[in-house]
């Protein structure tokens, strides 16, 4: 059998890392691309704790500038929204 030349080529996965320092500096420095033929399919579950949303009333006609502005700035309605609270907030509270 012909020796791979992609396997031949990479630095071998240490057995255990010291530390998760020394993980990341490795991943950092290799592509798992590289790693593919030892990856096995996983399946798990995330179950975070819903952050509470709070709902308001916007006039329409604020509806609708919001929504242009954010699209001309390329970020969401609500990303902007949160923005300008944010701004509102700190300068309130000077």
């Amino acid at each position: 059998m012909a020796n791979n030349p992609i396997t031949s080529q990479r630095d071998p996965i240490p057995d255990e890392f010291s530390s998760l320092t020394e993980a990341g500096e490795f991943w950092d420095t290799h592509s798992t691309a590289d790693y593919e033929d030892l990856m096995e399919d996983v399946s798990f579950e995330i179950n975070l704790p819903p952050q509470p949303m709070h709902s308001y009333a916007i006039a329409k006609d604020l509806a609708t500038q919001l929504h242009a502005v954010a699209k001309q700035q390329g970020i969401s309605t609500q990303t902007l929204i949160n923005l300008w609270l944010q701004e509102k907030l700190l300068q309130a509270t000077r």
